[in-house]
């Protein structure tokens, strides 16, 4: 008798995610990168409509009140949908793709109204993979050592993961490379944990922030590694924050009068 082998049961609740590779390399051209930093509130973000967003946690609340839907939402604290779920539930509305942890996503069967995306860790590598390069798509420096090092890097394609470097900000420039955007301009990236985020006010409930314990031993480490490695002619990254803590000599700074410039 022939036996017919079962195929691994697929999950429901994961029926209706996207798989990443259907939206690498479908964009060209500039886009916005909104964070929660203190000086995206002075960001003129309806003069820039036209031009794709990605935006993350409650930094969607600078969308309110206006006709933008965000290119794409990313989101990866878990607790973040419990402790702002009003921010949450506007971004699932009008956002038009969203990268969530595959976990999450599961266990909440979250369906966004845009197509949702399910995120995973790039994966740990060997010694090997450093010197011979096996994966082209995983950028990490050769003059790394240590554990702690070897898990910084840069993903231009996020069908083999994202690294880590504990601000989202960082996983959406990941995500800007992978969907083949050659300019990226950021706002709001200010990387200042003293003074908060721009849509906290005084009694509202505030998410908990690690950027000052993990600024000088994953996100600088990060921003230099894409600086050195990623950064160049066909992705250029721009800082639009006069307040942010990432040195100009890794991403350069500018105003808005040289962003019009370099938008027309």
């Amino acid at each position: 008798m022939e036996v017919v082998q079962a195929h691994p049961a697929v999950d429901s609740r994961l029926s209706h995610v996207r798989d990443f590779e259907e939206c690498r390399h479908t964009e060209s051209g500039a886009v916005f990168i909104i964070a929660s930093g203190s000086s995206a509130k002075d960001f003129p973000i309806e003069e820039f409509a036209h031009i794709p967003m990605i935006t993350m946690n409650g930094a969607i609340s600078l969308f309110s009140r206006t006709a933008i839907r965000p290119h794409f939402y990313v989101c990866t604290d878990m607790s973040f949908p419990l402790q702002q779920p009003e921010f949450f539930a506007h971004a699932m509305k009008i956002s038009q793709r969203v990268a969530l942890w595959a976990e999450y996503a599961r266990r909440t069967n979250v369906r966004p109204a845009g197509k949702l995306f399910t995120l995973k860790r790039a994966p740990k590598q060997t010694w090997l993979d450093y010197f011979f390069r096996r994966n082209k798509n995983l950028v990490q420096s050769r003059a790394l050592i240590g554990q702690r090092a070897k898990s910084i890097g840069f993903s231009k394609n996020l069908s083999d993961g994202f690294f880590d470097a504990r601000t989202v900000a960082y996983l959406a420039l990941q995500l800007a490379h992978h969907l083949g955007f050659s300019k990226v301009f950021l706002v709001g990236v200010d990387l200042n944990q003293s003074t908060g985020r721009f849509y906290e006010t005084t009694g509202s409930v505030l998410s908990p922030c690690g950027l000052d314990k993990h600024f000088h031993t994953r996100i600088l480490p990060s921003l230099k590694l894409m600086s050195n490695k990623v950064m160049g002619e066909n992705f250029a990254v721009y800082n639009l924050s006069s307040s942010s803590r990432i040195p100009d000599d890794l991403i350069p700074r500018i105003d808005l009068p040289t962003l019009r410039t370099l938008l027309k």
